[in-house]
């Protein structure tokens, strides 16, 4: 299983990292709704944190990202979203050959993505201390220059002053 193809299957949905049903349908090659009746069948596994329902708002949201007219416009319900966890417990209920194959490339992903994400923290860091380090060394350079701009000004004020008194 080619895990770019599935890094492009995972979105982001409410801060979290996602699967949706009819991708993994497709993966596990099988219809999404027998996917669902499988889940449907053991909700016991799959608690909100493991797998929701997308709103209306979320899914017209995210088919805008992903650039979808009406490809799965035909359902009657929203899609499931499937939490990394989900997708585990996923496994444990669909036990063919092709979904441990295809599970294993999905957990792969994820811990690519998870990486990614991690080292660009990382980098957003040493960045955020980059800055610190020379927003005070320009602090110190613009302190100057504004101490020598005011002290021409006072000399040019000083020079431009009508002399009174005795020369």
């Amino acid at each position: 299983m080619n895990i770019k193809q599935i890094e492009s299957k995972i979105y982001e949905i409410r801060g979290i990292k996602v699967m949706l049903d009819y991708d993994l349908a497709t993966l596990y090659d099988v219809e999404t709704k027998y996917l669902n009746l499988a889940v449907k069948r053991n909700i016991k596994r799959f608690p909100n944190d493991f797998m929701f329902q997308i709103s209306t708002d979320e899914w017209n949201t995210l088919r805008l990202q992903i650039a979808t007219s009406n490809q799965k416009g035909g359902t009657r319900y929203q899609p499931y979203a499937f939490t990394e966890q989900g997708l585990a417990m996923l496994s444990g209920i669909l036990n063919s050959d092709k979904a441990i194959e295809v599970n294993i490339s999905i957990m792969r992903a994820f811990v690519i993505i998870r990486n990614l994400a991690l080292s660009h923290a990382e980098l957003t860091q040493k960045i955020n201390e980059i800055e610190l380090k020379y927003n005070k060394q320009f602090k110190d350079v613009y302190e100057a220059l504004n101490y020598l701009i005011s002290k021409d000004k006072q000399e040019i004020e000083q020079k431009e002053r009508k002399r009174i008194g005795y020369k």
